[in-house]
């Protein structure tokens, strides 16, 4: 069992920590920041991964989608984070339509990498990025996939809403994400899907797949900072957790979230579709 003992990091997560992880069933504990204070925490609770994610357009700017976000707002927030951060690996966010073409995807991906230091890339979709994925590999930028709900697709979806119901809809879910892999993406993250789903594509796949409201059977967990905290106006998802209740600091919400994901406790059925 995961204990408090356990949460601070000495060395620097990579890639080969994250493989190594999954191999050794071991939980991947993932988290949105946008600053450097929050970043420290991250790091200081024993946050495995990062994520700089254009949420940031909800819950930094107070937008409605994260489509407005920009490249230079990515940049600077990553800036940001890699400042407080110490030992946690940290991927990027892509903007929507900063990867619309193969040439733009991998300018874009080489200004996010050069200038704010980031360790992987994050793109939403499915096979329409084989060839994007399969350049950018060979160009040595890490990639995570994404899919399910897309939030940059969320006009075209109709909404946020549940992904890979029907049978057909899941294998072809299971197709892309086999596709993803096989060109050279290194992780994949799972929004809003049914848990038995995901169950069978971290099954599937050799690199760590990551859920959010995709059940406890992932390789790990990722929520957003401002949703575990309980400070994200409005509505809180269904897959999300008030860490905050009952702790008496941000830093043991934080440690209570890290412990819960590696202890398997958190998602439970009630943050499960």
């Amino acid at each position: 069992m995961y204990s408090a003992a356990d949460k601070k990091r000495t060395t620097q997560v990579t890639i080969s920590t994250l493989a190594k992880m999954k191999r050794e069933a071991e939980k991947i504990v993932m988290l949105t920041s946008y600053d450097a204070s929050f970043a420290k925490l991250c790091s200081d609770v024993g946050v495995d991964v990062i994520l700089v994610g254009d949420s940031l357009g909800n819950v930094i700017q107070g937008k409605k989608t994260t489509i407005p976000v920009t490249l230079d707002e990515i940049i600077y927030h990553t800036n940001c984070v890699m400042n407080g951060n110490e030992t946690a690996f940290v991927i990027a966010d892509m903007p929507f339509m900063s990867y619309a073409n193969l040439n733009d995807g991998l300018d874009n991906a080489g200004r996010i990498m050069k200038e704010s230091g980031a360790h992987m890339v994050k793109l939403e979709g499915g096979k329409e990025l084989v060839e994007l994925v399969k350049a950018m590999a060979v160009r040595g930028i890490p990639v995570c996939g994404h899919l399910g709900l897309m939030p940059q697709s969320v006009h075209k979806m109709g909404g946020y809403k549940v992904q890979g119901r029907e049978q057909e809809e899941a294998d072809h879910m299971v197709a892309e994400a086999l596709a993803l892999q096989e060109a050279g993406i290194d992780m994949l993250v799972l929004e809003c899907v049914p848990a038995v789903l995901a169950k069978r594509i971290a099954a599937e796949l050799a690199i760590p797949v990551i859920g959010i409201g995709a059940g406890v059977d992932c390789d790990g967990q990722v929520l957003v900072l401002q949703d575990m905290l309980a400070i994200t106006p409005g509505k809180r998802p269904k897959f999300s957790k008030d860490f905050m209740a009952g702790a008496g600091s941000i830093a043991e919400a934080m440690a209570a979230y890290v412990k819960q994901v590696k202890n398997k406790e958190f998602p439970a059925q009630e943050h499960t579709f």
